[in-house]
């Protein structure tokens, strides 16, 4: 059999040219970052999701000597942010600040044009915010074993509020009612300001709230602090005990994490983890956020991709429960 030079050639062209391309690239991923980087995130700004990724680009910025900047693109329940993340260049120059509202709740929910498992890299949770559970101070209770005894009591009676069917806070109601076995009536608000305005007022009994929105009101007294609903006691209320304290198990927070679009080389994913993981480290920039109730909780990208699983078969069953309806 007679060997032709020219696909000799050709071949070896061909080994060469894959040789100096992966070269260029583990080269592009340690010099990483050389230009600068876009953080989109899916709500407005001087929102918690706002602060966060503000707060991580301000680092990174500092770190690398390279802009990062936060593109707000709010509107459609976060549905234009995270479509245009995904569709972005895996380049590591485009990455996303996102919620358990975003990646969870609302693709269980509603039909959305992305996937959050198939269409992201994910790089490493950044911040816990652990709902508080609320009451108007006339409501005759101070504790979750009162609200429950009260709600057993006077059965479809009681209504906890919330910013609209299908939000994290309206998830906390099906998720208390579930779990304590009692009924009460959920009030759905176009909002949170309107839904907390009619709670202070009295019209509504109670409901879940991101603390940096309450806990002011329940310090002036204008509401009532129950419990938070995150696994262990918030450092900003160390005196208030968990729903978990009476309801083993119970947990309703909203999170946020840092995820790029699908592809982005490893090298650069771990750059970045290793980069947010060493921030939130920082005690200054920990105290900033557990000022405002916040726990900064970080991880490796392999345990936020089976975190995000987890929240996910686990808000899954309580919509169920609630029957509520889903566009799928």
């Amino acid at each position: 059999m007679k060997t032709n030079p020219l696909a000799i050639a050709a071949i070896a062209g061909l080994a060469l040219f894959a040789g100096a391309a992966l070269a260029q690239t583990r080269t592009d991923q340690q010099n990483y970052p050389v230009r600068p980087i876009r953080i989109i995130v899916t709500t407005t700004a001087g929102s918690a999701t706002d602060f966060t990724a503000r707060t991580i680009g301000q680092r990174l910025t500092e770190v690398w000597g390279q802009q990062v900047v936060v593109d707000n693109r709010a509107g459609a329940g976060g549905v234009i942010g995270h479509e245009l993340a995904a569709k972005a260049a895996p380049d590591g120059y485009t990455l996303v600040l996102s919620s358990s509202a975003g990646l969870v709740i609302n693709p269980l929910l509603n039909k959305v044009p992305y996937d959050p498992v198939r269409d992201f890299a994910p790089i490493s949770l950044a911040v816990i915010n652990p709902n508080m559970l609320v009451s108007h101070p006339a409501l005759p209770v101070a504790n979750v074993d009162q609200l429950v005894a009260l709600a057993r009591a006077k059965p479809g009676k009681l209504n906890c509020a919330s910013p609209g069917t299908g939000t994290a806070n309206h998830l906390g109601c099906e998720l208390l009612k579930s779990m304590a076995a009692v009924d009460f009536v959920h009030v759905p608000y176009k909002g949170t300001s309107p839904a907390i305005s009619d709670l202070v007022g009295g019209q509504v009994d109670f409901m879940f709230n991101s603390m940096p929105a309450v806990l002011p009101l329940a310090k002036t007294g204008k509401l009532r602090a129950l419990a938070t609903a995150g696994r262990k006691r918030s450092a900003a209320t160390p005196e208030l005990p968990t729903i978990a304290e009476t309801i083993p198990g119970f947990e309703c927070v909203n999170w946020y994490a840092l995820l790029a679009p699908r592809g982005v080389p490893s090298g650069i994913v771990g750059k970045l983890n290793a980069e947010v993981v060493k921030m939130f480290a920082d005690p200054s920039l920990a105290q900033r956020f557990a000022d405002q109730g916040s726990e900064p909780q970080t991880t490796t990208p392999a345990e936020l991709a089976a975190y995000m699983r987890s929240e996910s078969e686990r808000w899954a069953r309580v919509i169920k429960l609630a029957g509520l309806k889903t566009e799928h």
